[in-house]
């Protein structure tokens, strides 16, 4: 009998061409078609319109002013309109998460334009009045804590406008580092989610330059430093620095290269003498309000004798974004964590683009055998496709725990997505199952996401921007999780006539970093705050005293702060409850403190019609690509490389067509009975 003639193709192999083209026929699907369904980052075209000017932001100018832990911002972005045509610019760019912005204004000419902080749909409704009836405006929202939208309406031909926005934020030290970081360009926001029921944000839409290409507006940044203490060191992991000293305490820093500087964070790191953490109270007090901000220096990590033995699961982002330098450090990272787990440990991996796949059914012990094959898995990955972070955590959250162990999620990404809500509500519903850490790779990482997932996984969040960061980074993870630096932590206030305290409760420290607690008082300054909780090494005790003796009139940052402090923590209850029962508290802080949030904005309006038509043309500001990020990262839908998914579909069918050949061979062989 013959079982199959050579001479006709079967209905199998059919199935198997078609099942190995289908990665091929995914990837040809129209970018217009693709467009449509959904908002995302596309590339610019320039000069469609001759007499549209399409690149109207000429440059970028940042001063930064820090006294002490305190840095206050001034951002000057200047639009000029060298076309034919009345001008809307749109620019979409970054922000420190921990920017408490409270003020804006526009100089046109020789007149300033005072901003006023309205609710956020009656600051929109005012814009689009002025700009149809011909005035100029300048329009300040916030779309996530540390993403912005500037709109800019009617800049008329030769006009050179001024926008001037101006934030403090804290800068809380490390291991005895302090660290100031200014982003430059907003990462391209993969959109396409199906747990994204609201559909995509406007917002993500804008337009790139092709990788490498660089920005045609320019950009610096020039900071003036006042310590009490003697500074000991300044260094920048992103940037070539030009450092002048006035004398010890008193220094000025400035780009020593300006040439494409604004395709990735700016990072200035420096230490003070002596490196010792520092208890310190600031008081400021206001015409209706007194505040105040108490740092407490944590105990020193000490190592400890006894480790339990934990479960560890590598979430690991290989989408498009990730593709080259990012990836590339990724593995360097994860060779690092991997390798160095305790044979006691267990492990998992799992690799997420468009799908995700794990390494194994269950979590596997850290031996040898098994670190090395996790390892040429991940050294295996080129990067390409979507972003689908949700199902990943999800699919990793589910996993079986281990009585014996406690689990530590560790998620590695660049964060280049836009379900930042949806990540943290996934995380903080899941906390009776794992902490969770976050490793940020790249020059211009969405910090928003990392920093809220480690906050919601009460772990802590990690940067990553250049390879040989790596192993001290993995070293500082491995540090944090076996030895906690305070735990049980209780703050209480005796004698001190406080109230609004925030955060309500601490959280452990897992770091060498500072406990941070906003507050206000009454009256004048009295009595002591007690903080108490379990070191590595006993009970632990510190106490700082209220006194008049730390009001200053240089402290008024303290009503922003305490403001913005009490803001992001409503915004987390806000996921947890699940509603917008708390949307009212969170607008009234915006407008009472003069502060921009996600339901507050700067608007500022000419009085002047100088546009008497109406009538203009909107241009959307592009952005460069961020530093090692490809062409990969826009357009996500044509994956460099086949998915997780993929990869064990073109298996299963190179297995299925492996048989049918050995069949078909066979049966050339065998003769037809008479």
């Amino acid at each position: 009998m013959l079982l199959l003639s050579p001479a006709r193709p079967s209905r199998l192999a059919t199935f198997l061409v078609t099942l190995l083209l289908l990665p091929v026929a995914r990837a040809e699907v129209p970018e217009e078609v693709a467009r449509e369904r959904s908002e995302s980052p596309y590339f610019v075209v320039q000069g469609a319109d001759p007499s549209v000017d399409g690149l109207p932001l000429r440059d970028t100018k940042v001063e930064v002013k820090i006294a002490g832990v305190i840095a206050d911002v001034t951002v000057v972005q200047r639009y000029k309109n060298e076309g034919q045509r009345p001008l809307e610019a749109r620019y979409v760019f970054p922000g420190s998460t921990r920017a408490a912005v409270y003020a804006m204004n526009v100089r046109l000419g020789d007149r300033l334009l005072t901003a006023s902080i309205r609710e956020k749909q009656q600051a929109r409704v005012e814009y689009e009045a002025a700009k149809t009836e011909g005035r100029t405006a300048a329009l300040l929202e916030q779309e996530r804590p540390n993403v912005f939208q500037m709109n800019v309406a009617n800049i008329m031909p030769g006009d050179d406008v001024r926008v001037e926005m101006r934030y403090t934020e804290l800068l809380v030290p490390q291991d005895g580092k302090f660290q100031f970081v200014f982003p430059t360009v907003v990462g391209p926001r993969y959109t396409g989610s199906p747990e994204k029921q609201t559909g995509p944000e406007k917002w993500t839409a804008i337009p790139y330059l092709h990788e490498g290409e660089p920005s045609p507006a320019g950009f610096d940044i020039k900071v003036v430093l006042n310590s009490p203490i003697a500074v000991k060191e300044v260094a920048s992991a992103s940037h070539r620095l030009d450092v002048s000293r006035t004398d010890d305490k008193h220094l000025g820093i400035g780009l020593a290269d300006k040439r494409n500087a604004n395709n990735r964070d700016f990072i200035l790191d420096y230490r003070l003498n002596g490196d010792t953490l520092e208890s310190g109270l600031m008081l400021f007090q206001g015409k209706d309000e007194n505040f105040f901000l108490a740092m407490v220096a944590p105990p020193k990590s000490v190592p400890v004798q006894a480790i339990t033995p934990r479960d560890y699961v590598f979430v690991v982002d290989i989408s498009g974004s990730m593709h080259g330098y990012p990836l590339e450090t990724s593995k360097a990272l994860l060779r690092r964590l991997i390798g160095n787990l305790r044979p006691s440990d267990t492990f998992n991996v799992l690799l997420f683009a468009g799908s995700n796949s794990m390494l194994a059914p269950q979590s596997l012990p850290a031996t040898t055998a098994n670190i090395e094959r996790a390892i040429n898995v991940i050294d295996a990955q080129e990067g390409g496709g979507s972003t689908e972070l949700i199902p990943a955590l999800r699919r990793a959250l589910a996993q079986p725990l281990q009585v014996d162990r406690a689990r530590s999620i560790v998620v590695i990404t660049d964060g280049y997505v836009s379900v930042e809500t949806e990540a943290f509500d996934l995380i903080r519903r899941n906390l009776d199952r794992a902490s969770l850490f976050a490793f940020g790779i790249g020059s211009s990482v969405n910090r928003h996401l990392i920093e809220g997932m480690a906050r919601a996984g009460q772990g802590e969040p990690f940067i990553v921007t250049e390879e040989s960061e790596a192993a001290a980074e993995a070293s500082r993870l491995r540090k944090m999780i076996e030895a906690p630096v305070l735990t049980h932590i209780k703050a209480s206030f005796e004698g001190a006539d406080v109230y609004d305290v925030d955060p309500p409760a601490v959280a452990d420290v897992l770091a060498e970093r500072p406990v941070v607690i906003f507050g206000k008082y009454r009256g004048t300054p009295r009595g002591q705050l007690v903080l108490t909780g379990q070191s590595a090494s006993g009970p632990y005790r510190s106490s700082l005293a209220f006194s008049p003796a730390h009001q200053s009139a240089d402290n008024s940052a303290l009503r922003y702060l305490w403001a913005r402090q009490r803001i992001a923590s409503l915004s987390d209850r806000q996921g947890l409850v699940g509603d917008d029962s708390l949307v009212d508290e969170i607008t009234k802080l915006g407008l009472t403190y003069n502060l921009l949030t996600q339901y507050t904005s700067f608007i500022a309006v000419d009085h002047v019609v100088r546009n008497p038509t109406g009538s203009s043309a909107s241009v959307n500001q592009p952005s460069p690509l961020p530093q090692g990020v490809t062409d990969l990262a826009v357009g996500a839908e044509v994956p460099a490389t086949p998915e997780p998914s993929t990869w064990a579909m073109l298996a299963v069918a190179g297995a299925l067509l492996l048989l049918w050949r050995r069949r078909q061979a066979r049966a050339v062989l065998r003769v037809p009975e008479a």
